[in-house]
């Protein structure tokens, strides 16, 4: 059993003030994986002031030192997949295929993303008499989630330190393995002390800690649109910036030209990747009514081909990260059902044959109407929803009708009309005929899906100031 009682503060392993713990459950067999020890605001102040000591030497250091420290950085953090990725999979559930080359392989690409940017990145630019100059935020406060863990948190740590800023990292209770493992890495790697700090504990009291403080220059927060909220109202006392990446309901709008044979299997593959557990997820598929049919039968016949279960029994999804997360998933499909959704396959019974853990079969419905709870809520499970649609124009309506505004895709042959629907998306990013992810592309949302940008050089702005030397340019 994995015993992380310890914080990281100041470039060490220190006993927590706090006196709470927590037992880390795995997902798949349902058993203790571990425990970690539950931060107080005490924790918090240690850890602030660590970084803001350390924020005057390290918001000082020069292009060239951060690059060498990337690059170690990239380099532990390599010869650690496989230990990330052992932690991901008690922690959450990831089978261990996805566990090591996508989940924890992330946190390399991330990094190496990053010093390429850094490489030629503008923190002094010449706009006529005046040098523009971008300069470290300060100490940043990082609050991140369990369903991509190692993900989202090098998505902030590692421009925080291209940056010059110093922080303090709080980890997602539900999966907090793979930080601590991060955390190791960064010592390794030879980040000063001070620069990067991690407590862990819960939102209310950690979180708010470190989004309320007054000595934390900026939070950067991943998780749902709720908790954003309240981390936002802890922040506005002390005017300090809060970047957000929240809550999602993207849809995937397939034209009439698509091939559905092609586009529909792979947006339920995507759809259901990580166990439908991600907030860029398109989960609503929207269909020309003439070819509904058609694209349900595609759509089903895709989701019952995934094997769920173990990796070493042949499973290709896992579980769902918490029981308390199953139970909620399983709500949404039974709400689906008694809304009058067609139910084309899946349900909120376990799959044949599995017993224990959280599992929750892949579940596609068809003939949704958009006032549907299950097509207007984020489910954040292996849920995908067909609504039809007859002209474009309501397509894009139906897509735009949403709160939230993360992501979205577009699918047809005439490239030139994809592209004309995809620029009518209120949404931070469209995938175009299936395209692969571009870690350099912005990543972020619209609406109540947050603001602020991550991945690549766009993830560098948040955690800049900008200054004006006013004839600085002439001097």
């Amino acid at each position: 059993m994995r015993d992380y009682t310890k914080f990281y503060i100041d470039g060490q392993w220190v006993e927590p003030i706090g006196t709470g713990r927590e037992e880390v459950i795995n997902p798949t067999t349902e058993s203790v994986a571990g425990v970690i020890a539950l931060g107080s605001a005490e924790d918090v102040d240690l850890a602030v002031a660590a970084a803001r000591r350390a924020f005057e030497s390290f918001g000082q250091t020069t292009r060239e030192e951060r690059l060498s420290l990337l690059r170690r950085v990239a380099e532990v953090a390599e010869a650690r997949i496989p230990d990330i990725a052992a932690a991901i999979t008690d922690e959450m559930g990831a089978p261990a295929w996805l566990a090591q080359s996508m989940q924890a392989a992330l946190g390399v690409v991330h990094t190496q993303t990053a010093i390429a940017a850094l490489e030629h990145y503008p923190f002094e630019e010449a706009k006529g008499s005046t040098l523009i100059v971008r300069e470290p935020v300060g100490v940043c406060g990082l609050i991140t989630p369990w369903n991509w863990p190692i993900n989202q948190i090098a998505a902030k740590v590692i421009p925080a330190l291209a940056t010059g800023c110093t922080m303090v990292l709080k980890p997602s209770e539900v999966a907090p393995f793979s930080a601590h493992i991060w955390a190791e890495i960064l010592h390794e790697a030879g980040v000063p002390a001070g620069v990067f700090n991690l407590v862990d504990g819960t939102g209310p009291v950690v979180g708010a800690a470190i989004s309320s403080h007054p000595q934390v220059d900026m939070v950067s927060f991943t998780g749902s649109t709720r908790a954003g909220v309240e981390v936002a109202r802890a922040a506005a006392a002390t005017v300090k910036r809060v970047t957000q990446e929240l809550g999602g309901k993207s849809a995937n709008i397939l034209l009439a030209d698509a091939d559905f044979a092609t586009v529909v299997p792979a947006g339920v593959s995507a759809a259901m990747l990580n166990s439908g557990q991600t907030c860029s997820a398109l989960t609503r598929m929207l269909a020309p009514r003439e070819h509904l049919a058609e694209v349900a039968r595609i759509a089903g016949e895709a989701a019952a081909a995934i094997p769920v279960g173990q990796s070493g029994a042949g499973g290709e999804m896992g579980p769902l990260a918490s029981e308390a997360h199953w139970r909620k998933v399983r709500g949404y499909i039974e709400k689906g059902i008694q809304e009058g959704a067609t139910l084309v396959t899946g349900g909120a019974d376990r799959p044949a044959g599995i017993d224990k853990g959280f599992y929750v079969r892949p579940t596609i419905f068809s003939d949704v109407t958009p006032d549907m709870t299950i097509a207007k809520e984020e489910i954040f499970g292996p849920v995908l929803v067909i609504i039809p649609y007859d002209t474009v124009d309501e397509a894009i309506q139906i897509a735009n009708d949403s709160p939230y505004g993360l992501a979205g895709g577009v699918q047809g042959r005439d490239v030139d009309a994809v592209r004309k629907v995809a620029a009518r998306l209120r949404t931070g990013q469209v995938m175009i005929n299936d395209a692969s992810l571009d870690f350099n592309a912005p990543f972020g949302g619209y609406k109540q899906s947050g603001n602020g940008r991550e991945w690549g050089e766009h993830g560098f702005a948040d955690y800049l100031e900008i200054k004006a030397l006013v004839g600085g340019a002439l001097a």
